[in-house]
């Protein structure tokens, strides 16, 4: 049985957008951010990694029924 002490703790990566060049945290623990938006989007998009929470909105709107923004 693994000891979750002996589990190596990921430490949260430095990003840029792949849209508009934000910087920002992704936490590899699951907790990051985008866990908490209502958008689900099929990621990446080819040639895309993730997104800051703003365009991450916008293109949710862009690909909701309705294009609200989310």
């Amino acid at each position: 049985m693994t000891n979750p002490q002996d589990i190596p703790v990921q430490e949260a990566r430095r990003l840029a957008c792949s849209r508009c060049g934000t910087e920002f945290g992704c936490d590899l623990s699951g907790a990051c951010w985008c866990a908490e938006e209502t958008a689900r989007l099929p990621m990446p998009v080819k040639g895309e990694d993730c997104l800051c929470r703003a365009c991450l909105r916008e293109a949710a709107a862009i690909h909701s029924p309705d294009g609200a923004k989310a």
